[in-house]
């Protein structure tokens, strides 16, 4: 089974830069694609539909802002479109696909960075978000959590760690609480599980000259059920094009699909 999350910055940007046609030759089960700034009205069916999937968004409320979506190449049982909490889904972050006992989830987690009101929102959010995480990761589900989570765990996943200290993104409570996530609630950081090397990024300012020098941070992730920590096969991050100032990243299962 092979899972790409991919932060496309704009659905419609990536589209015009060459998103659509890489994706069709990976081979993959499932997307799950972030900041798609678009609502559905907005999007053409020819392109943003691509064939041999089954398409499935969640728009923000308000246009040209965050908003997920789920490709997937097996029809799902059952999308569940947001997650119940009102003020998180009129922002358009969370969908999920269900087949069988596996759940996918396309998530992107809000971000700090534009100051001290939205760092409130996110720090609330993570404060609800954990609990949600315990239920799920109880429930005996086979899950999947694909997306841009906004933080860097560790010194190895970003480049200008020591100048970031007080940063969102990086922040003492914000890793502690990937801490908490990784090592008292049993999920599992699936890229770490088969790539330890330093300097691997999924994400690079505009600012500067970030992407030419691989000045990045590692934000985005797939974070699975402790039940699927040994299907955990390969991961790759795709840097010959740039779509987005995010980098798609690619996982394959030993799981069938």
């Amino acid at each position: 089974m092979r899972i790409i999350t991919f932060n496309t910055n704009g659905i419609r940007s990536a589209e015009r830069k060459g998103f659509f046609p890489w994706l069709a030759a990976q081979q993959a089960d499932v997307v799950c694609i972030q900041e798609t700034k678009a609502q559905e009205a907005q999007l053409d069916s020819a392109l943003h539909y691509p064939n041999d999937f089954y398409c499935y968004y969640h728009d923000a409320e308000k246009k040209g802002y965050s908003g997920v979506a789920l490709y997937c190449r097996k029809q799902p049982d059952e999308v569940n479109i947001g997650i119940g909490w009102p003020d998180f889904d009129n922002e358009g972050r969370f969908i999920e696909a269900r087949f069988g006992n596996l759940s996918v989830i396309s998530l992107y987690l809000p971000s700090g960075s534009s100051g001290e009101v939205r760092q409130a929102i996110k720090f609330a959010f993570l404060e609800r978000f954990l609990p949600y995480l315990r239920e799920l990761a109880a429930n005996g589900r086979d899950t999947i959590i694909c997306g841009d989570w906004n933080i860097a765990h560790q010194t190895i996943d970003l480049k200008n760690w020591k100048g970031n200290l007080k940063n969102s993104g990086f922040l003492p409570e914000e890793r502690a609480w990937m801490d908490q996530l990784f090592a008292d609630h049993n999920w599992v950081d699936a890229f770490r599980q088969v790539n330890q090397e330093a300097e691997q990024y999924t994400w690079w300012s505009n600012r500067g000259q970030a992407w030419a020098k691989n000045v990045g941070w590692r934000i985005d992730y797939q974070i699975v059920s402790a039940s699927l920590k040994a299907k955990i096969l390969a991961a790759a991050i795709y840097k010959d094009e740039r779509f987005s100032d995010h980098a798609p990243l690619i996982m394959d299962y030993d799981y069938p699909f």
